[in-house]
């Protein structure tokens, strides 16, 4: 790993945390909201593929000591290429092959996290802007707090509504109880693999990770994050997220 255990490093990851956690990247969107041909995850931004960004925030962590970046087989040598091999990364990257659906990608990703690591932190290759303090106080926060997940998100800050299946609103909720979520969801490995087979059994597609396990009456953790740790989905978000990335560069 590229970091190191000394300073606010070591504030943000305990010595007992540190190499634990393993990566696991999902790249493997078509991006068609984004209209970009081949997916997303190479659409340069800033300077580099916008999964390199988090590439790079994942290898600079001291609670990761590996990574798996998940995406389709037949193109993987362009993200070696493109992606992986020009930043020199110093924590061991190994690739999974993604599925039909995020839920199937995710967890071929999750079932190739080697042995020497008991938490995965799965991420959306499409959010640039996570950095290694976020990363490693969230690993150290699962394991402080005993619980069976921790989802990185903030509280509602807007005003929500429901409503009824002709789009009149039905309700005005109280948004005090609500987060809006983002990645990295942070999980013991065991936790999330019996997640996976409760859900294939019960045929159960989850919105994300964390879904699947709350079904099974575990105790998930919501984990307050910078609101400008957004995904990229649509053409309009590229321009902010070159601009928030820009900014951090000086």
């Amino acid at each position: 790993m590229s970091a190191e255990l000394g300073g606010k490093a070591a504030e943000r990851c305990p010595a007992a945390v540190a190499g634990r956690a393993c990566a696991v990247i999902a790249a493997g969107g078509s991006g068609s909201r984004l209209g970009h041909a081949g997916g997303k995850q190479l659409l340069e931004v800033a300077g580099l593929p916008l999964v390199s960004w988090a590439l790079r925030a994942f290898d600079q962590a001291a609670s990761i000591g590996h990574i798996v970046i998940v995406c389709p087989r037949d193109r993987c040598d362009e993200m070696r290429a493109c992606a992986l091999d020009p930043l020199g990364l110093a924590t061991p990257v190994s690739f999974a092959w993604s599925g039909p659906t995020r839920q199937a990608s995710t967890r071929a990703g999750v079932e190739a996290v080697p042995a020497s690591c008991d938490i995965v932190a799965i991420h959306d290759g499409a959010r640039p802007l996570v950095t290694p303090d976020l990363i490693d106080r969230a690993v150290a926060e699962l394991v402080r707090s005993g619980a069976d997940g921790l989802v990185c998100g903030q509280p509602s800050v807007d005003t929500l509504k429901e409503v009824d299946g002709s789009g009149f609103i039905a309700g005005t909720p109280d948004r005090a109880r609500f987060w809006t979520v983002q990645t990295p969801q942070v999980f013991p490995v065991d936790v999330m693999l019996k997640a996976f087979d409760a859900a294939e059994q019960e045929g159960f597609a989850g919105t994300d990770d964390a879904s699947l396990v709350e079904r099974l009456g575990c105790r998930v953790v919501l984990f307050p994050s910078p609101r400008d740790n957004v995904k990229v989905t649509v053409p309009e978000d590229v321009p902010l997220v070159e601009a928030l990335l820009r900014a951090r560069l000086g």
